[in-house]
């Protein structure tokens, strides 16, 4: 009874625009005692995520893992996970939506994957539309979004609505949830090479185009590399931000240029010049003959094997992972973030592979078949409140983490696992902060994530001021943009797609005029209003 009157003091108080309740959200920093937890319901909330493997190479399922576990128990809401294969989420999701039969809520970067965006989806009758629920429910995120302005633009849409509750990379943890002015960029991909290499060889870091070609050569023919270089080349998050793409300026992707246009990265002039010296250095055989095909376990063994010595990855599932067991067998393997290459000697880097703070990945929607919305809501809010901000990213006090001098430390079990748990295996068994979720994740897991001096090194030396000026906003297009935007880059990036390889693979000629035929292709299948859409849809942003 008590946590109902609470709970409804307190909804009375919002509706009613309060000036006394609004002083007291001001003052306090986060709604604390709005929302007693656990709440009593006796509502199962079906929730549909993708199981991380970080968490899949031990267990079955969300449930059995303390941090399920103790979601259920500390909000008082019970889960049922339905969690899909991982390999065919979008097919499954597809198959989901098209039939009607969907969780009461889940997990999914719609702006992405969903034709039109969360706007759409909530045209189409998937989702529902959060404003009321959030203003009623959700006070925590609430709090979070007024204190800080710069996330609150980017989680709404043009007009104002609210459709999910969000994943959000912080570079602060003071005061949480007044986070505000001391957010850093966000970065964990960037090249990566093999110091103890260099070294053998009285190298120096490369730094320029030219200097990666003369250290690649020497790592084929002085330490008999069969494959110098490696990575993901499917990997999509990879193969936008290459980097040495970067060092022409051109991203495989959408981007805004200087001039504060949207630019496509495949049509710019870098984007030549770039395919021009890496299909030479393939012929050379500089590059993984195999590059096309590439998968993570692939890479994964050539990097520790020894096989290559230079490839581009994340700073706690590449880089870290590849440290770890090459030691095992090899206790001086030493592997180092390399600088953003350049063109010239003295030029600085513009570009990284920078996100902002929001992306739409982690994102958690309330679908139109929930039957009890405002206990989901309240189940996600908790994950915006202080108490509830420690659970998602260190888990239990005391058993994953330990308050040391005020910061919340992982344990031993943790850092040093017993049955050989990688540290983001052991953590994602009792937090989400090695993966995403409704969540502010705090910089305080990152900082212990990175368990070598390397690691925390090469963040310092992939962080270039100004990178994050060149990335695209979550814009909001309309429906009929989105769908005429889905219908151009279709035909485009499978045209893409087909002859960048070619090109790299030495199949199609790289002369200027087949690149002038190629660059009219991009254009005739209708770029230039792809790029109009995305300026209009920027346009729009930068007013909200």
């Amino acid at each position: 009874m008590k946590k109902t009157f609470i709970f409804a003091i307190a909804v009375l108080l919002i509706s009613s625009g309060c000036q006394r309740n609004e002083r007291v959200l001001i003052e306090t920093g986060h709604p604390a005692g709005w929302i007693d937890y656990p709440i009593e319901t006796n509502v199962t909330v079906s929730w549909w995520v993708g199981m991380t493997d970080k968490v899949s190479s031990n267990f079955l399922n969300y449930g059995q893992i303390p941090f399920g576990k103790g979601l259920v128990e500390r909000t008082g809401v019970n889960i049922e996970w339905i969690h899909p294969v991982i390999t065919a989420q979008n097919e499954q999701f597809n198959l989901m939506v098209a039939s009607g039969d969907l969780p009461d809520i889940f997990s999914r970067d719609m702006h992405r994957l969903y034709p039109g965006g969360p706007q759409k989806a909530f045209e189409d009758g998937i989702i529902l539309r959060l404003n009321d629920i959030f203003e009623r429910y959700a006070p925590n995120l609430m709090a979070y979004l007024k204190a800080n302005p710069d996330i609150d633009r980017m989680v709404k849409t043009d007009t104002g609505d609210y459709f999910f509750f969000p994943f959000i990379r912080s570079g602060a943890y003071n005061d949480f949830p007044n986070i505000q002015g001391t957010r850093k960029p966000y970065i964990f991909i960037g090249p990566l090479i093999r110091q103890d290499w260099l070294d053998e060889l009285g190298l120096n870091m490369p730094e320029t185009i030219d200097e990666w070609h003369l250290t690649l050569t020497a790592f084929k023919n002085r330490k008999g590399s069969s494959a110098p270089f490696t990575y993901e080349y499917t990997n999509h998050a990879y193969t936008h931000f290459f980097p040495f793409a970067l060092a022409y300026g051109a991203p495989r992707g959408f981007f805004v240029g200087e001039d504060g246009f949207v630019r496509y990265g495949p049509v710019e002039d870098g984007r030549l010049e770039f395919l021009r010296t890496f299909a030479l250095w393939y012929r050379e055989g500089l590059i993984d003959a195999d590059l096309i095909s590439m998968r993570r376990q692939q890479v994964d063994a050539k990097m520790i094997t020894g096989t290559s010595g230079v490839s581009m990855g994340a700073l706690g599932s590449r880089m870290g992972a590849w440290i770890t067991a090459a030691r095992i067998t090899n206790p001086n393997y030493h592997l180092v973030g390399a600088p953003w290459p350049v063109l010239n000697k003295g030029d600085k880097p513009r570009m990284s592979a920078v996100e902002l703070p929001f992306t739409g990945v982690g994102s958690v929607y309330i679908s139109t078949n929930n039957k009890n919305p405002h206990v989901a809501a309240r189940l996600l809010d908790w994950a915006y409140s202080k108490e509830g901000h420690m659970f998602w990213n260190f888990g239990i006090e005391g058993e994953s983490y330990n308050m040391i001098d005020g910061y919340p430390t992982y344990s031993d079990w943790v850092m040093n696992n017993p049955d050989g748990w990688t540290v983001d295996q052991a953590i994602a068994a009792y937090a989400m902060s090695a993966d995403n979720g409704p969540m502010v994740q705090d910089i305080r897991y990152t900082e212990q994530q990175h368990v070598y001096q390397e690691q925390r090194d090469a963040v310092q030396l992939w962080t270039i001021e100004g990178a994050e000026n060149f990335l695209i906003p979550p814009i909001t297009l309309t429906p009929q943009e989105s769908r005429e935007f889905a219908q151009i880059m279709s035909g485009i990036e499978t045209y893409v797609d087909e002859m960048e390889t070619k090109f790299i693979l030495g199949t199609e000629s790289l002369t200027g005029a087949a690149w002038a035929s190629y660059a009219n292709t991009i254009r005739r299948l209708g770029i230039g209003r792809a790029l109009e859409i995305q300026d209009t849809a920027f346009a729009r942003y930068n007013a909200r």
